[in-house]
């Protein structure tokens, strides 16, 4: 399936912008970007208090912090620094072994996370996304299989993760055909600091009055089931019903916490693509060792500094690999998402 990109706030590719460090093969220890800001119709205004800069006029539901989309898809625009008004897209381009290390680009040949913030102000439509088996057989669909990093919740709201146990095909084709898919769905509160990992297949659906960190593969390609009532976009049974797993439900991952540097590091959430921990600290360092990788860092709490780089709350920032070992140094109450694509992605 191919997607048209929906309007966004996106700054303008500057190709000329070269700088002597990116010219001699080499980048910055840490590379931040410009917010893409996507509207949608389920979005709010919570994005402004996580230092997004909204226009007034649209309800915005997205803000895309590092995203090199395939199929004419934005590219993140880094915003300071040597490589100034550079796009992620030229970088992969140009500097893919200092960028990517050991780690490969996606099947599209880009950088295989998109990260974002979401702000639902309103129930996010119930969907799937396509497995590589589905992807192999539709040109210009691409695998997506994401986490969600609860940041902010109302009292009440919910995440929609997966079907009930022993649930039928035959009770989901049932359901999804009537609109009662709803009623099948594995609903949980929404609590802030819980992760909930969705891989390719699962059916989910992000509750009204939720703020989530989001890591993902670079993928756009969604198939809706059920929109609550909204009747202005489109409904995809058919793709839907081929692609849900009645079987699949986040996978538990066993809490895992390491001290380092004065800091406690907890993994959160690990796919076959990527992983994510979360890194909590009172003030002092965290270390990111060498790991010939790319890292990408998201400031959910406090402030950070990276390479001389402050990353605040809100903010991400793109490690390359040729960073290796580098500090990063924290305020007093900050808390990290630090996220990686694995080498196979």
């Amino acid at each position: 399936m191919h997607w048209t990109w929906p309007h966004s706030t996106l700054p303008a590719v500057n190709p000329q912008a070269t700088s002597s460090s990116a010219r001699s093969g080499d980048l910055p220890g840490a590379l931040t970007f410009e917010p893409i800001l996507v509207p949608k119709v389920w979005g709010g205004r919570k994005l402004a208090e996580w230092g997004k800069h909204l226009p007034e006029s649209e309800p915005i539901g997205e803000s895309w912090e590092l995203a090199d989309l395939p199929d004419g898809g934005p590219s993140s625009i880094v915003d300071q620094g040597p490589c100034k008004g550079m796009s992620l897209r030229h970088l992969v381009e140009s500097h893919e072994q200092a960028l990517m290390g050991a780690c490969s680009l996606n099947a599209q040949q880009r950088f295989p996370l998109l990260i974002k913030f979401l702000d639902a102000r309103e129930n996010l439509s119930v969907q799937v996304h396509p497995d590589d088996a589905w992807v192999a057989r539709h040109e210009g669909d691409h695998l997506k299989s994401e986490a969600w990093l609860v940041l902010d919740a109302d009292a009440g709201s919910l995440i929609h993760a997966g079907l009930q146990p022993g649930t039928s095909a035959q009770a989901l084709t049932a359901a999804v055909t009537d609109g009662s898919i709803v009623d099948l769905l594995r609903s949980v509160p929404a609590r802030v600091g819980d992760c909930h990992t969705l891989v390719s297949g699962t059916c989910h659906a992000l509750g009204a009055g939720v703020l989530v960190a989001e890591v993902q593969t670079t993928s756009d390609t969604t198939f809706r089931v059920y929109d609550w009532g909204r009747t202005d976009r489109a409904i995809h049974v058919e793709q839907a019903l081929a692609c849900i797993d009645p079987a699949a439900a986040p996978p538990l991952v066993e809490p895992t916490q390491a001290l380092r540097d004065d800091t406690c590091e907890h993994l959160i959430a690990k796919t076959d693509q990527f992983t994510m921990a979360r890194i909590d600290s009172a003030g002092g360092r965290w270390t990111r060792p060498d790991l010939n990788s790319p890292s990408v860092i998201m400031c959910v709490a406090g402030a950070a500094e990276i390479d001389g780089t402050p990353i605040a709350r809100g903010r991400t920032a793109l490690i390359p690999a040729c960073a290796g070992s580098i500090e990063v140094h924290l305020s007093p109450g900050t808390s990290l998402v630090h996220a990686q694509p694995t080498t196979s992605a």
